[in-house]
């Protein structure tokens, strides 16, 4: 017998080894000898040898089933097809099989047809025409054109305030900034011109001149006298 990972032949003589099996149930001989109303026992019998045959068949394709799912599946996992792959193609191909069935293209022709029919009615094209006058009016009217100016001109107002106030800031700083630095020269000048004549009328200052002075008056006499 052929490996279950294998495709089974139709024409393969162990094909009816399934349905043999499923099949292979005793039956009561009173049962069979009791032919069914209108037929002959001749027909019964053919009858009975045809569904034999047909569930051999059908048990040999439900083996085929099987090893053909088993490679199937095979195939997808040395892919790396998942199950949500499968299930997204299904769904996909669920939704071909909608638009392509007979009760969808039905339902869209409808309603396109009512679609046109609505469109085309007297009520929606008197609807249509009176929001458009309406519209019309609307932005015609003083009220609207009143509003949208005084919207304009608010927004206007409010830049020019917005840039005005952003010029004062700079202003206002470079006016500090300004006023920081003519105080700390002030402050230099000042301070300079009060220590320095005290400095000078300081006895430590004086008696440091008249050391300067000495000094001087020593090395005069010793060039005079060299000379």
């Amino acid at each position: 017998m052929e490996s279950a990972n294998q495709d089974i032949n139709l024409n393969s003589p162990n094909k009816g080894l399934l349905a043999d099996a499923m099949t292979d149930v005793p039956v009561d001989n009173a049962a069979r000898s009791a032919a069914p109303e209108g037929l002959t026992l001749a027909e019964e019998e053919e009858l009975r040898a045809e569904l034999a045959k047909v569930e051999e068949e059908i048990g040999t394709l439900r083996q085929v089933l099987a090893a053909k799912e088993r490679h199937c599946g095979e195939l997808k996992r040395k892919l790396g097809l998942t199950p949500l792959d499968g299930l997204k193609q299904n769904l996909s191909k669920s939704w071909h099989d909608v638009q392509v069935s007979n009760a969808y293209v039905k339902t869209s022709e409808k309603l396109g047809e009512w679609n046109d029919k609505v469109t085309q009615s007297d009520l929606y094209l008197s609807a249509s025409s009176t929001l458009e006058d309406w519209n019309e009016k609307l932005t015609q009217s003083e009220a609207y054109k009143k509003t949208q100016e005084t919207l304009s001109q608010a927004g206007q107002k409010t830049s020019a305030a917005l840039s005005n106030v952003g010029s004062v800031i700079s202003r206002k700083l470079g006016d500090m900034r300004a006023h920081s630095i003519s105080h700390s020269l002030s402050g230099y000048s000042i301070r300079h011109s009060i220590s320095m004549p005290a400095m000078r009328n300081s006895a430590t200052f004086k008696s440091f001149e008249d050391r300067v002075g000495t000094i001087k008056t020593s090395i005069r006499a010793n060039g005079l006298s060299d000379m």
